[in-house]
């Protein structure tokens, strides 16, 4: 297994566009994804990025660093977003991998923090990231927002 960061492997940009619109997007907002995947490979800015988790030449999870995750709190970033695992490999902590990339870039880009919103109770507690609140998404539902530290390792 390898996480490879799309920003350091840019001849992987079309394969992450395709395979994180299909586990994430929405007709409505692939467009959202393609623009925000494709111009991370040319930002000088630290966000966002990018990340794919492979099984040998096979991409099995994804995971992104950006700097809002369709949440209220705009006060807060940078947020691990679109983290998935698929089905038939879950239940081998390679969740951890991706969210790890995920925490070293933002430590590496100078963030003292990583957040993420989520459903999820149980999961991202085990990897130190503990319960700050409520946001609110655009579509009117919302999430629980969790933090971590980039210091801190999981």
């Amino acid at each position: 297994m390898k996480v490879i960061s799309v920003r350091n492997q840019p001849e992987t940009v079309d394969s992450a566009i395709s395979y994180i619109q299909s586990t994430w997007a929405s007709e409505q907002s692939k467009a959202v994804y393609q623009d925000c995947i494709f111009h991370s490979l040319s930002t000088p800015s630290a966000l966002p990025r990018w990340y794919l988790l492979y099984d040998e030449d096979k991409i099995i999870g994804c995971a992104g660093l950006v700097t809002n995750d369709f949440i209220s709190r705009m006060d807060l970033y940078p947020w691990v977003c679109a983290l998935f695992v698929e089905e038939t490999h879950r239940g081998r902590n390679l969740g951890k991998l991706l969210i790890n990339a995920a925490i070293s870039d933002a430590k590496e880009g100078g963030f003292e923090s990583c957040y993420l919103c989520t459903d999820h109770i149980g999961y991202y507690e085990k990897f130190g990231f503990i319960k700050i609140g409520v946001g609110f998404h655009p579509w009117g539902e919302t999430s629980s927002i969790y933090q971590i530290s980039t210091n801190r390792g999981i």
